[in-house]
């Protein structure tokens, strides 16, 4: 599905996965990073519905 442009816009901005990473570690809900289509950066979302999620994560969250 591609991201509508004016969502693109209003979302934050991450050079790399990494630095998006560090703000879903960071927060307090789960969070996913993914990349924009339309910038080309990388954005965060709250929706994991039928999508995988990293091992990485998985064995990092609290219990």
């Amino acid at each position: 599905m591609r991201t509508r442009l004016s969502i693109c816009r209003k979302k934050a901005r991450f050079a790399s996965e990494a630095e998006a990473l560090e703000v879903v570690f960071a927060a307090d809900y789960p969070l996913r990073p993914y990349r924009c289509d339309r910038c080309d950066k990388f954005h965060l979302t709250s929706r994991t519905k039928g999508k995988r999620v990293p091992r990485d994560l998985v064995s990092t969250s609290p219990a």
